[in-house]
């Protein structure tokens, strides 16, 4: 056993795992990491055939929003299930750990 004050309910092991996952949202996210994962093939296609560079851009984007979107459905599954149970937890330091978790997401997910 660890010390560590792991916020989202984690094995005391050191193995993080959500709390819980909807298994609609883990089959979406995984359907959508397999486009993306096609949509950067198609990247590195168009820049081997020295395609138009904005061409290339506009991909570039698409690729981007949908990175975002699916970081929005793990936030929500994270937010739902891992901080929730954390911070209803009787353990004032797991819901303060949670706190600064959430606050950084948000920082690194504004930058």
């Amino acid at each position: 056993m660890t010390d560590e004050i792991v916020p989202c309910g984690c094995a005391a092991t050191g193995d993080r795992h959500a709390v819980a996952v909807d298994p609609e949202i883990k089959a979406s996210v995984l359907t959508r990491l397999r486009r993306i994962e096609g949509q950067v093939r198609g990247l590195q296609k168009m820049v081997d055939e020295e395609r138009y560079c904005t061409d290339v851009i506009t991909q570039v984007s698409s690729v981007q929003e949908a990175l975002r979107a699916v970081s929005r459905s793990l936030l929500r599954n994270h937010l739902q299930h891992c901080a929730s149970a954390a911070i209803r937890a009787d353990d004032p330091a797991a819901a303060e750990a949670m706190y600064d978790e959430l606050v950084d997401l948000m920082f690194r997910g504004a930058r």
